[in-house]
C-alpha cells in the first residue's frame, strides 16, 4: 500500500532512514562512490527536508519510497528508494507510477541516477522517460538525467 510519509513522525522517519541508507549503500557499490549526499544524512536533517515523500508498506513496514518536489509545471523526483530485501519485485516502479498519477497536472517529470546505476536506468526507461544528459557533480562521478514530458490535464 502506498500513502504519505510525515517525517515529523519520528517512527515513518527512522524507517525511511533505513531504507535509503540501504537504497544507496547499494547503489554506491554500482556507482564505485560512497559519495552520495543521502547515504550519510541523519535524522534531523531528513525531517528538515522539503520534499514530498510517498512510502509503499507491506505489512506496516516500509520498504520503498519516493520524494519530489514541484516547481511550476516541472515535477522534480529526487529520491526513489527500495529497500535490498524488496528489489525486483516492482516497487520502485509503483511508486513512480503513483506519484504521475497524483501529480498529472505536471507537464514535464525530471529524475536523474547514476550513470553507472543500470538497473535504475532500466526502470526509468521503462517508464517512458527519456535520456537528457550526463552530468559530473564530483570529480569521476556521473549522474544520468531523465525526463518525461506530458501534457498537462488542465489544457
Amino acid at each position: 500500500m502506498i500513502h504519505r510519509i510525515h517525517l515529523q513522525d519520528v517512527q515513518q522517519a527512522k524507517q525511511l532512514l533505513e531504507v535509503q541508507r540501504a537504497a544507496y549503500f547499494v547503489e554506491a557499490e554500482l556507482i564505485g562512490s560512497f559519495a552520495i549526499p543521502a547515504l550519510h544524512e541523519d535524522l534531523q536533517a531528513l525531517q528538515r527536508c522539503d520534499e514530498t515523500f510517498y512510502g509503499y508498506w507491506v505489512n506496516e513496514r516500509l520498504v520503498g519510497a519516493i520524494s519530489y518536489k514541484k516547481a511550476s509545471e516541472l515535477l522534480d523526483i529526487h529520491r526513489l528508494v527500495v529497500h535490498p530485501a524488496s528489489f525486483r519485485r516492482g516497487i520502485g516502479k509503483a511508486l513512480v507510477q503513483f506519484v504521475e498519477h497524483a501529480e498529472e497536472d505536471m507537464e514535464r517529470v525530471i529524475v536523474s541516477t547514476g550513470t553507472k546505476n543500470l538497473p535504475a536506468k532500466q526502470l526509468y526507461t521503462q517508464l517512458g522517460f527519456v535520456e537528457v544528459g550526463e552530468k559530473e557533480v564530483i570529480p569521476g562521478l556521473f549522474i544520468t538525467l531523465f525526463e518525461k514530458k506530458r501534457f498537462s490535464k488542465a489544457s
